[in-house]
């Protein structure tokens, strides 16, 4: 079964690369019948997030966009599905059964296919991790360092996952594994000062497995999560329409936290070329 195209990338000629595996609004034409009536909708996806970085590739930013939704395969978990948080905290897995408030992902009587399974993990996750270890490495050889930022959003209040409403500017950095403190600092300056948003650091959201796993300050690869509320820059329900009027305070937002990466990697690395 083929999966082509798995993703959009834009390379970028700076060392930051934005990932976003769950913006992807595709399903694989075996699963699309079993999904139940709201799954059908796709209301978990990341919606209009690559719009919010459309400005990226202007600054020479990377962007490796998914097109599969996370209901075929969530990019943002481990091959083996290992958990990535404490057993008392509800998530959801490689493969998700339910959508996050808790209703079924697939009709009555309907089991997943392992064979379709299998076949979504060899070809829409691992070309897609192949991809994103393949810019981060060319970024690291080019630059000395890469920088990534995966770029996330979420409906503000799920109280299947979260108690009361989430806040809008949500970083994270598996508790300060993932990125230099310093750099971590200045993403967190950048965000109390807009104070038109709230904002936490390793909260809820402390950075999935892309966060966790390329992340690793020690070998100059420095990951950062941004997850948004949704509030900040749509309508939470469907159709879910982008709100222009909210994105255009949010994305000059964005676009300083990025750029604030880029001069920290050149004051920590030195320019290079």
């Amino acid at each position: 079964m083929s999966f082509d195209p798995v993703y959009d990338l834009i390379p970028g000629d700076q060392p930051l690369l934005i990932s976003i595996p769950h913006g992807g609004t595709r399903i694989p034409d075996a699963l699309r019948p079993k999904l139940a009536p709201l799954a059908q909708a796709l209301p978990d996806t990341d919606h209009h997030v690559p719009r919010l970085y459309a400005f990226a590739p202007e600054l020479g930013i990377g962007v490796l966009a998914a097109r599969w939704s996370r209901y075929a395969v969530d990019l943002n978990r481990p091959a083996d599905d290992a958990p990535l948080y404490e057993s008392n905290t509800t998530t959801t897995g490689l493969f998700t059964d339910e959508c996050f408030d808790g209703s079924p992902l697939l009709l009555p009587g309907e089991r997943p296919d392992p064979w379709l399974r299998a076949d979504i993990l060899d070809g829409i996750w691992r070309p897609y991790h192949a991809c994103l270890a393949h810019e981060l490495a060319r970024l690291k050889d080019r630059f000395g360092y890469a920088l990534l930022w995966d770029a996330h959003s979420v409906r503000s209040v799920l109280p299947r996952l979260f108690e009361g409403r989430l806040p809008d500017l949500c970083l994270g950095t598996n508790d300060g594994q993932s990125c230099d403190p310093e750099l971590t600092a200045r993403l967190v300056g950048i965000c109390a000062a807009a104070h038109r948003y709230t904002q936490v650091l390793d909260g809820r959201f402390k950075g999935g497995w892309i966060t966790r796993h390329y992340g690793q300050p020690h070998a100059h690869v420095h990951a950062v999560q941004m997850e948004l509320s949704q509030a900040t820059y749509m309508d939470e329900d469907a159709p879910w329409a982008f709100r222009e009027d909210l994105a255009a305070d949010l994305v000059p937002v964005l676009r300083t936290l990025l750029e604030t990466m880029l001069v920290w990697g050149r004051e920590r690395y030195g320019a290079s070329s």
